[in-house]
């Protein structure tokens, strides 16, 4: 039904591999992937970045960059969107091709995750100006710092993508897996402040914030809030990250030295929002309740200063709505048979959807991504590439 150049897909993949651009590092990806836009024939003034790098509160080199198309067939318009950064684990990732599949060199990860979508949506563009395919109003989307916080789509301005009525976003392995829902997740941090003293003269004096971090997160777990949690009916995850000083370093500089400041951060996930707020509330509580109890020879207790932030919301699509009817649809057309999934991890979908565009996720041939055993999977990444031809060419 639609045919795609496959070694012009393969050549813009490996290409796009190629290029680093690592979370918060886009620009020179970014701008590739311009380049090559306007190499097949899309004219510049379709192509802009915006301005989302001035609103995100983490160095960011570049805003989203965004292509708008008119439509040459009547129709409402529609979203394509992907996001440009890797993980740092595939800074200085070299792609080499092995038979059906894309593997890094070296000891990285490859960026399959998510260069795949990005070689796609830029194949879909190509095919439909090459073959001069009909198509409704069409907004490409390429965010920026999805793998830091979904942070692009997050800041986005929806007036800049041209009022879309659904959305595509490619983001996984096979395309005929449709994610139509996805968790939401809190970053939590907590500031542990105790009191210094010489652990080995008076250490009596001294209110350690590292029995404070170990007793809160020691109930946390004994209470079954920590790892996979199933409370009530209710289902989630939590887990605990970074545990260090202020500013990166271990937590206490000296084994003589009674420890009088902790960090810790975490984050809590679930498909129930208010399930997420109970999940935090626990280790809030538990770091609280641990505060109170590790005191110095005068009765003084350690402070604890626990901030939150929502990172994403969880969303979950009807089986009947129109943007996943219209994915079905499509796929079915193809040959395929779907299957719709809900996903445990964000995507930039929770944003989209959260900024009134509906839109699902489907996948375009990465595999086990975040490790350097990842690989991307040529074969599904041509069906990516068709899947999204297809969807921008449905009237």
């Amino acid at each position: 039904m639609f045919k795609v150049d496959h070694d012009k897909a393969f050549a813009r993949l490996m290409r796009f591999l190629a290029v680093e651009g690592i979370t918060g590092q886009e620009k020179a990806i970014g701008e590739d992937v311009a380049q090559v836009i306007r190499e097949i024939g899309i004219p510049g003034i379709s192509i802009r970045f915006d301005d989302a790098n001035a609103k995100i509160p983490l160095p960011t080199q570049t805003g989203n960059l965004i292509v708008t198309l008119p439509g040459t067939a009547p129709g409402p318009r529609r979203l394509f969107s992907t996001h440009l950064d890797t993980v740092p684990l595939c800074a200085g990732a070299v792609p080499l091709r092995k038979g059906k599949r894309i593997v890094p060199q070296g000891q990285t990860a490859l960026g399959g995750d998510n260069r795949t979508g990005v070689a796609a949506l830029v194949t879909m563009l190509a095919e439909l100006h090459a073959q001069n395919i009909a198509h409704a109003p069409l907004t490409v989307l390429f965010t920026v710092r999805e793998e830091s916080g979904l942070w692009g789509a997050r800041t986005l301005d929806p007036a800049d993508l041209g009022n879309p009525v659904m959305g595509f976003n490619i983001d996984g392995g096979a395309a005929q897996t449709i994610t139509i829902g996805a968790v939401g997740a809190e970053r939590w941090e907590v500031e542990i402040l105790g009191k210094a003293s010489h652990a080995g003269v008076h250490p009596e004096r001294g209110i350690s914030a590292t029995i404070v971090a170990a007793r809160a997160l020691a109930d946390v777990h004994k209470a079954g809030w920590f790892g996979k949690i199933r409370k009530s009916g209710k289902e989630g995850t939590s887990n605990v990250g970074p545990v260090g000083d202020a500013i990166g370093r271990s937590a206490g500089q000296a084994t003589n030295v009674v420890t009088d400041y902790v960090k810790v951060q975490g984050e809590s996930r679930s498909h129930d929002p208010k399930f997420i707020t109970a999940i935090t509330t626990a280790y809030r509580s538990a770091f609280q309740k641990a505060a109170k109890e590790v005191r110095d020879d005068h009765g003084k207790s350690a402070k604890v200063k626990f901030k939150n932030l929502r990172s994403y919301y969880p969303y979950h699509l009807k089986d009947n709505s129109p943007v996943v009817q219209a994915a079905q649809s499509v796929g079915a057309r193809l040959g395929w048979q779907t299957t719709l999934k809900l996903s445990n991890g964000g995507l930039d979908a929770n944003w989209l959807v959260r900024h009134g565009i509906p839109a699902i996720t489907f996948g375009a041939g990465q595999h086990d991504v975040h490790t350097i055993n990842e690989y991307a999977d040529l074969g599904e990444f041509i069906d990516g590439c068709t899947f999204a031809l297809a969807l921008a060419a449905q009237s």
